[in-house]
């Protein structure tokens, strides 16, 4: 810290070092390699000092409103003064990766920026210990593996938090020597790779519904799971529920045994219980298949919808190309609506932590923001391996600007527009145009419609990537393949889809649906 730029000589000779300087060497003290922001005074100088000590810079376009994160931190703070910036930041770090893992807020007045210090007066913490390992009470485990056996249909619901506790060689142990079915959420998916035979995803409405004992590893009952409640489960499911997070077990529903601890450590305790009394689920019961039958109809219909050679295609057309030319290792980040939803039952995942989307609080605008810190990273320590980014137009356009951010560092993130020139739905040239003969757009337009055919792939050639604009299977094929195999630039693919294009039948509507 004495040799650093910031430092100066006060009149009485001690010398002096910047709040700014203090905090980049706080966060540097806490192995913080990369740093995001919104540049702007008094942040600038934060930026500068957190480069000078050599973590990563990558200045955003899109700032949301940050201050309203505070309720929903783990841990928040304001320092009081320069010497107390080095403790709250050690604090921040650790509570943000401690238990189950969530964002920490620390608000640095802006007046407090402007001060200096005594280089002696600053004492930094050291890095934080790893997060510590905990395990579930025997009794507990011994409960489970008994609730487990007298299953009649099981079903294991693998959730992000078995992902981020890197669970996945246990409960892939798990699922094979116990022979049961597994669904993975959103971003559980590639824990247990998608094409794995013991995998239901294609029947998850079903599996949910008539399963008779769910055991939730890291995942939430929340609304992406529809609360646990019928109709969506049955009246007298039992739940066995492994989280990190004590808070967490028996929301919604009461289950029927709670496991708290590392879900690591948990599967492999239950490990441990099976290897004592071997046990396996019968591959030929009634259960499996119901499961199988209902994947193989569903798998049909979704095939029948992705070989239609009508034009514009529909979105299981445009999944289907796109998924036979991903390679296994890319990482995909997704946004949207439809684009979403349908694009996490077609495209698959084989990796852990290989998927990035909405998340719990669907939030619309985060996708282009994951995708720069997937690939900025996957740039380090990865070098060739691709970020994918799915946006629907509508998710596209609450932060497209961040294609800038791309092309200012050269990321070769490719961009994929499924755009059907609205939110949900849109509308065609001709019927938009016919439209406004009968008034203003903002009197006679449907809320839900966007400008038809609007050219999304020029926001990237703008900023000089490649941009494709593609109505056909084929152009889409031969844009996609010229993207991946160019990985020194970024590339927009803007993916046009027939308007009124929607899912296929659900046997359930979404708990959100709407009455219009």
């Amino acid at each position: 810290m004495s040799e650093s730029n910031a430092a100066q000589r006060s009149d009485g000779g001690d010398e002096q070092v910047s709040c700014a300087t203090v905090l980049a060497q706080a966060l540097k003290t806490q192995d913080v390699k990369y740093m995001f922001g919104i540049i702007g005074i008094p942040v600038t100088e934060i930026a500068v000092a957190a480069q000078q000590l050599g973590i990563r810079y990558v200045g955003m376009r899109n700032e949301q409103a940050v201050e309203a994160c505070r309720l929903y931190s783990k841990f928040s703070a304001r320092p009081s003064s320069i010497e107390a910036i080095p403790a709250i930041i050690e604090k921040a770090v650790r509570s943000s990766i401690y238990g189950r893992p969530g964002a920490c807020y620390v608000d640095i007045p802006a007046d407090l920026l402007t001060l200096q210090a005594d280089v002696s007066s600053v004492k930094y913490m050291e890095c934080c210990m790893p997060p510590p390992v905990s395990m579930a009470e025997t009794s507990a485990v011994r409960m489970a593996a008994s609730v487990l056996r007298n299953a009649k249909q099981p079903l294991l619901i693998i959730g992000k938090g078995a992902a981020y506790a890197r669970a996945e060689e246990g409960l892939r142990t798990l699922v094979e020597q116990c022979q049961l079915p597994f669904l993975p959420t959103p971003m559980g998916k590639g824990v247990i790779p998608d094409n794995h035979p013991n995998c239901v995803g294609a029947a998850r409405s079903r599996a949910l519904q008539f399963a008779d004992v769910i055991v939730l590893f890291g995942a939430r009952l929340n609304w992406i799971l529809h609360f646990g409640r019928p109709p969506r489960y049955q009246p007298d499911v039992k739940f066995i529920q492994v989280d990190i997070c004590a808070e967490e077990l028996g929301n919604n529903v009461r289950p029927a045994v709670t496991l708290l601890g590392d879900i690591n450590a948990v599967t492999k305790q239950l490990l441990e219980q099976f290897a004592k009394t071997p046990w396996q689920y019968p591959l030929e019961s009634k259960w499996w298949k119901t499961l199988r039958e209902k994947m193989k109809s569903n798998e049909a219909i979704s095939k029948k919808l992705a070989s239609q050679k009508s034009l514009p295609m529909n979105y299981y057309t445009v999944f289907y190309h796109v998924q036979e030319q991903l390679p296994k290792d890319c990482i995909v980040v997704s946004e949207g609506a439809n684009t979403m939803d349908i694009g996490r039952t077609v495209m698959q995942n084989y990796l852990p932590r290989h998927r990035l989307d909405a998340g719990t609080f669907g939030t619309m605008g985060v996708g282009l923001g994951f995708a720069i810190a997937a690939a900025i990273v996957a740039k380090d320590r990865n070098p060739g391996q691709r970020v994918i980014c799915v946006e629907g137009d509508s998710a596209f356009g609450f932060s497209g600007m961040e294609v800038e951010t791309i092309c200012r560092y050269n990321l070769p993130i490719i961009l994929l527009v499924v755009n059907n020139n609205g939110i949900y739905q849109g509308s065609n040239t001709a019927a938009w145009k016919e439209m406004l003969k009968l008034g203003d757009a903002t009197a006679v337009a449907p809320p839900m419609c966007l400008l038809p055919n609007a050219h999304y792939e020029q926001v990237m050639t703008a900023f000089g990537g490649k941009g494709y604009f593609v109505q056909t299977p084929e152009e889409l094929q031969e844009s996609l393949r010229q993207s991946l195999a160019d990985k020194t630039k970024s590339s927009l693919i803007n993916i046009m889809i027939e308007p009124q294009s929607v899912r296929k039948p659900q046997d359930f509507h979404w708990l959100t649906q709407s009455n219009m």
